[in-house]
């Protein structure tokens, strides 16, 4: 009999969160959990009806997906229900494969981000910021915060389907993530790797720590390009957009062959440029492009990446630092302009020029300024000791390698494939221009730096961003620990411990392995189950799916981390989505108020709904638009599914699925055929990572082929037709009913489950269609 569920419209929100809690409760999420898998075989010298028998085989070869973290800011939106839904496709397909699958969920503390949206929330309400509560009071504010977001996070994934292992659940902040993290840390200290210099590094003046290059953001804006001169007899014009730098100016670069090589070895002193002297050097580098503006650069080496590379090669001072942290000028621009804002002192240098008759032209241009992606603050380039990894010191355990060519080879190799392949190109060019990396942030919340400074070594009043020129004894050495001390090992006076964090890429580039064991388990035993046994079970893990927008933030750190700590690769696929835009092909914004929540959506049209509106017509690297009209399209698409169920479980009372059926009408063999051709296209395209045809293939199969063609001819057999062609297409579309199911599975989990639910109404867990082998045809 029907099922009394069929005599109305699907409801998927009375539907599934009881399902989600149906597979919770079997325990199928946890790899070591898992059925054997059912297949099915031929029987030899068996009747017909009788030629196949299900075979249980152990689960072998194992299928890992770490999924990307989550933000603790806040709550998912649609590039976490696309990033979530991608996986949980591929997760489902490989359990039905009967592949040991584990997919472990997690969250990420995202330092700066986490700590600037706690900041505004307490300086809204209380007028008050970190630094009047105190780092311990303010902790304890932000990790309330986090552990907030983080639950709603975790019921927003259960949502979605997330079909991952909960008892593996991780956060990049939690203990064994923080030991992970120290481990790494001394590692890279004690092979060299790991130093604490003076570098200009990216400040932002508004959130007052340093950031990386990939946390920038650039903007196009409007800007007056001035052309001057240092002085009537000064021979070499200068064109800049920043004259308030040049108060800190210490040489001028040529092109060894331009026309002012004439000039290269010459020293020229400035008795007076807007209130400061300036000695200038005349150096050749060929990074000057001669035939650009006036074929001469004014270096102004502490505050210019490029500016500090030349003076580097050519031995000129670096110490003239005219731009403080708060964003205002320093003691070095001089009295005049002392403590007063950039955008002032630029005011007044240009007006100065103009009195003085020394500026020649004034253009407008557009121009890209570096901004703070969390903050908007506009980045002044600072020199500031901080710590760094180094991308160019060979490893001598990884064969005299640097941590560049660690990345490089891992995708030249072929040992990591990029999906699309054309961001293979991108990943090598950021590579081959990259820096040496500054991991340590000016901010509270996040990993602090391991390392502590004696009291006696450095001074009664420890000046941690001092640089120490000259070692006397070991107090004089940072101690890098990873355990908290408070007594110097040296001679038992007092250390304070390095006041800054760690860059949050720092701990997210340790998630594959961190989050499988290591260093804990780093000797795990493959082949034995266990969380214990995860590193070597499932490392390297298979698949890595994110937005393309961060193949350098974390992709590439993950390929160094791993290379350098494991000697292999995190992961062997690296499948990148796209951004998810409105309807009319725009980004999602609060501005634009175009963004949809995919909760909403859920409880609106259903999950299945918006995750088949995500894939079909998704392709991998290239943005999508979703619309609610795209999803309520889908929404029918489930109900349609339900109606097909209930149209072929109503025309076959009394029949019984036949495993090894083979009496079909010549009309019903044809049918088979295109079925098992559909299939076995579909069973290609989740192969080769294609899942937007296959959900595309599914769906018009489904509704086209199944609904609008054979269960309307089949009202007619059902009518009319023999007894042999009936009972020939009530076994035809038992079967399809039963292969349809199993591979629209991983794209719409809950309705699936919950016709095969109703229909095989199996009486233990292990009859549930989340582990039920896949129709391969």
């Amino acid at each position: 009999m029907t099922h009394e569920k069929f005599q109305k419209p699907y409801d998927p929100q009375g539907t599934e969160g009881r399902i989600y809690k149906l597979w919770e409760k079997s325990g199928f999420f946890n790899p070591d959990r898992l059925p054997l898998i059912n297949t099915d075989e031929k029987r030899v010298n068996a009747d017909a009806n009788s030629r196949r028998k299900s075979v249980s085989h152990p689960r072998t070869s194992a299928f890992c997906i770490v999924m990307p973290p989550p933000n603790v800011t806040g709550v998912l939106h649609m590039g976490h229900a696309l990033m979530l839904t991608l996986e949980d496709i591929m997760i489902r397909y490989k359990r039905m494969r009967g592949f040991k699958t584990l997919w472990l969920p997690g969250t990420d503390h995202a330092a700066i981000a986490t700590q600037a949206r706690v900041e505004k929330d307490v300086y809204k309400k209380e007028g008050r910021n970190r630094h009047d509560l105190g780092r311990e009071e303010f902790l304890k504010r932000v990790e309330a915060f986090a552990k907030e977001s983080h639950d709603t996070i975790v019921s927003q994934i259960k949502v979605m389907g997330a079909s991952c292992d909960w008892s593996r659940e991780a956060f990049t902040l939690d203990e064994k993530r923080s030991l992970a993290v120290g481990t790494m840390f001394k590692k890279m200290y004690d092979d060299g790797l790991i130093y604490r210099g003076s570098r200009i590094v990216n400040w932002d003046p508004k959130g007052q720590t340093t950031i990386s290059d990939d946390e920038i953001v650039y903007e196009t804006r409007k800007a007056v390009l001035y052309t001057f001169r240092y002085g009537k007899d000064f021979p070499i014009p200068i064109a800049s957009t920043r004259p308030e730098t040049k108060l800190g100016d210490v040489g001028v670069a040529v092109h060894p062959e331009g026309k002012w090589k004439k000039y290269i070895g010459k020293t020229f002193l400035i008795q007076d440029f807007a209130g400061v002297p300036l000695t200038l050097k005349v150096v050749g580098d060929e990074a000057v492009d001669k035939e650009f503006g006036t074929g001469a650069v004014g270096l102004t080496p502490a505050h210019s990446h490029t500016d500090s590379e030349i003076a580097d090669r050519h031995e000129l001072p670096k110490d003239r630092v005219v731009i403080g942290e708060l964003g205002k000028m320093s003691e070095a621009a001089g009295a005049r302009w002392n403590g007063k804002k950039v955008a002032e002192v630029r005011e007044g240098v240009v007006l100065w020029l103009k009195e003085q008759g020394l500026l020649e032209k004034e253009e407008e241009i557009t121009q890209n300024v570096a901004t703070a992606e969390r903050t908007g603050g506009i980045i002044e380039p600072l020199p500031k000791l901080q710590w760094f990894v180094n991308v160019n010191k060979p490893v001598a355990e990884r064969g005299g390698k640097t941590l560049k060519e660690i990345m490089r080879e891992a995708v030249a190799s072929k040992e990591i494939k990029i999906l699309p392949e054309h961001f293979e190109k991108t990943y090598f060019h950021w590579i081959e221009n990259l820096r040496d990396w500054c991991i340590s942030r000016q901010i509270w919340y996040g990993h602090r730096i391991p390392v502590y400074y004696c009291k006696r070594g450095f001074g009664g009043e420890l000046q941690v961003h001092k640089v120490v020129k000259s070692v006397k004894s070991d107090c004089e050495n940072p101690i890098v620990s990873i355990e908290n001390i408070v007594d110097c090992p040296h001679c038992g006076g007092t250390v304070e411990q390095d006041p800054d964090t760690l860059d949050t890429w720092f701990s997210s580039g340790l998630w594959t392995f961190s989050t499988l064991g290591w260093p804990s388990f780093a000797k795990a035993t493959a082949g034995t189950p266990g969380p214990e046994n995860d590193l070597a079970n499932y490392h390297p893990t298979d698949v890595l799916e994110t937005g393309y927008e961060i193949l350098f933030f974390w992709v590439a750190r993950m390929v160094l981390m791993s290379g350098y700590a494991l000697g292999e690769v995190p992961f062997r696929t690296v499948y990148l989505h796209g951004t998810v835009r409105d309807g009319q092909g725009r980004k999602m914004s609060k501005s634009l108020g175009n963004g949809i929540d995919p909760i909403d959506v859920a409880k609106k049209f259903g999950t299945d709904a918006g995750r088949m509106a995500l894939i079909v017509g998704n392709t991998p690297g290239t943005d999508t638009n979703i619309s609610e009209d795209k999803i309520r399209g889908y929404k029918n698409f489930a109900n349609k599914l339900w109606n097909i169920a209930r149209f072929i479980l109503e025309s076959t009372k009394g029949e019984t699925l036949e495993s090894g059926f083979s009496a079909y009408s010549s009309a019903d063999m044809k049918l088979r055929e295109e079925r098992h051709g559909i299939l076995a296209d579909v069973t290609k395209d989740m192969e080769a990572y294609r899942f937007y045809l296959a959900a595309e293939k599914l769906y018009h199969y489904a509704w086209h082929t199944l609904a609008d063609t054979v269960i309307e001819e089949s009202k007619e057999i059902f009518r009319s037709g023999a007894p042999e062609e009936q009972k020939s297409r009530k076994q035809f579309l038992l079967h399809t009913l039963d292969k349809v199911l199993r591979a629209l599975h991983p794209f719409i989990p809950f309705v699936t489950e919950e016709i095969w639910q109703l229909w095989k109404q199996p009486e233990e867990k292990e009859g549930m269609l989340m582990v039920q082998e896949w129709p391969i045809h």
